[in-house]
């Protein structure tokens, strides 16, 4: 059964599609207002419009992560139509390919201004918003499993996740004294429209037919298949909710099991 959380408001980033789109679909229907926010407002209007809109509590943002005033300015109009602030999920982010050998200062600054400057502003914007509204809240951010362990052809990626787990756990001990969690999911393999382009990319990057670029990514997980998004979206929920309140600056992988800890 879902829960009813009585009206409190979660901002997504990336709300659009994959993972982001499920997480927003299931904080909705845990009770949240949510604020759908994207780099394409079409796409974000399209999800919010099928959780009935403003009058059934979901709104449309636009939003560039890699712009700090743009996160702010997505946080306050969440806090202005739905009335208040409580949960933030950062959850926009890119995963390009980057062998090592290939890398350049661009490759670097793009992908760092979106996966960890991003979470950053988000981080930001949410203790801003806590605060003025005069109570605590929850920072959730998207890790990786290959922010747990680095994966071959993603040194880029990989770098921008374990420095968010590093940011997160400093943000948790920053941020406790002000009933703030700040805590981080891991998803392995997802069956996303990101995940499926990366590993076209890869398998064409080594002249490989496309099941090879997935199978480099399958291979080694314990429970033999690809993760849903709801699985993901489960434990967002999870730390979203009440029964997380006595737990920060973890990382909960949802990788089928890959990574053991």
């Amino acid at each position: 059964m879902a829960r009813t959380e009585n009206g409190k408001v979660a901002l997504i980033t990336g709300g659009g599609q994959g993972i982001g789109r499920t997480v927003a679909e299931r904080l909705h229907a845990d009770g949240f207002k949510v604020a759908i926010a994207d780099l394409n407002l079409e796409t974000a209007a399209a999800v919010a419009e099928s959780l009935g809109g403003t009058a059934g509590g979901a709104i449309a943002v636009h939003v560039n992560v890699s712009d700090r005033d743009s996160v702010f300015a997505a946080v306050a109009q969440a806090v202005t139509e739905l009335g208040g602030f409580d949960v933030i999920v950062n959850n926009a982010g890119i995963a390009p390919t980057s062998p090592i050998e290939e890398i350049t200062e661009e490759s670097i600054a793009k992908i760092f201004s979106i996966n960890f400057n991003g979470a950053v502003w988000g981080i930001q914007a949410a203790t801003k918003a806590f605060k003025e509204l005069g109570h605590g809240g929850k920072i959730i951010s998207a890790a990786s499993q290959a922010g747990h362990i680095g994966n071959p052809g993603l040194a880029l990626y990989s770098s921008t996740k374990f420095a968010l787990r590093g940011l997160s756990q400093t943000a948790a001990r920053d941020l406790a004294p002000f009933g703030i969690t700040v805590n981080t999911f891991a998803p392995g393999i997802v069956k996303t429209p990101l995940m499926e382009n990366l590993a076209k990319k890869l398998a064409t990057d080594n002249d490989k037919p496309e099941a090879w670029g997935w199978e480099q990514f399958t291979k080694g997980i314990a429970l033999d298949r690809l993760s849903e998004t709801a699985e993901v979206a489960g434990v967002v929920s999870f730390l979203a909710g009440p029964d997380s309140n006595y737990i920060t600056g973890q990382s909960i992988v949802v990788d089928g099991g890959m990574v053991f800890n």
